[in-house]
């Protein structure tokens, strides 16, 4: 775990080194966020609600979504397949810590460091803009926490399965870009789940994208309460659990291809 650590921590100092990447990326959310209140706000009109979502839920939800884009890494992540093709593959399942481990603690450096210069710094804009909600109690902010650090890693093992395919074909980045479109419908980013028919959100919660951003959204804005927290939460676990499994399965077939080509 000390070598885990200490790879977060560089993959976090090295993110600090992109200040005006950061600065750009602050901006460009913000800007972004704006237009989808704007879009919200007409699709309200006059009514005070939409399926239990309130206006100011509904402008709340563009701000976590926009502050949490960088932390989820949901617009582009190829770390893993650019690896395979480049050859730094070799070497880098030489190294003394599990592959998935590897790639797992560099990202969780990465998300922190954008939570930091990102997340916190977009909400704090939203609260100076808009009138947004906060969560209420302890046990909501602490159930918030759990989910957030949960949405990483079933994200980050999306990712990283997506990444897998490089290893069967020579470009896989039509693939990997098809896997993030599917998370910006499925995950609720673009809209609130439950503005969608009830067949579309119940196909969705069988796989693992709702649990990315709906839940973390759900929690943060009070829609859900009390048991149903604790049933997101073990949802959340039960599909890092199911990830984790299949990232180190495929992970293995892929090595082994890998080494029968001679890589």
């Amino acid at each position: 775990m000390r070598l885990f650590f200490e790879l977060a921590r560089r993959s976090f100092q090295r993110q600090l080194t992109y200040r005006a990447a950061t600065i750009a990326g602050l901006v460009t959310n913000f800007f972004f966020g704006v237009l989808r209140v704007a879009v919200l706000t007409a699709f309200y009109g006059v009514q005070a609600e939409v399926n239990g979502l309130s206006l100011q839920g509904a402008i709340t939800f563009t701000g976590l979504t926009q502050a949490i884009i960088g932390y989820l890494s949901l617009f582009g992540w190829y770390e893993v397949m650019n690896s395979i093709y480049t050859g730094a593959v070799a070497t880098d399942l030489l190294k003394p810590m599990g592959y998935y481990r590897f790639w797992m603690a560099q990202d969780l450096g990465r998300a922190v460091a954008q939570l930091v210069m990102r997340a916190l710094p977009i909400m704090l804009a939203y609260a100076i803009f808009f009138p947004i909600t906060w969560p209420k109690s302890v046990g909501q902010w602490l159930a918030l926490v759990v989910a957030m650090a949960l949405a990483w890693m079933i994200s980050f093992s999306v990712r990283f399965l997506a990444n897998l395919a490089g290893f069967w074909t020579p470009n896989a980045l039509g693939f990997v870009r098809f896997a993030f479109i599917l998370m910006y419908f499925l995950t609720g980013f673009l809209m609130p789940l439950r503005f969608f028919p009830d067949w579309f959100v119940r196909l969705c919660n069988l796989t693992p994208f709702p649990y990315i951003i709906n839940t973390v959204v759900e929690i943060f804005l009070g829609v859900l309460t009390g048991p149903q927290i604790v049933v997101a939460l073990l949802s959340q676990l039960g599909w890092v659990v199911i990830l984790g499994v299949a990232c180190q399965l495929i992970l293995r077939a892929g090595v082994r291809r890998l080494v029968i080509q001679g890589g």
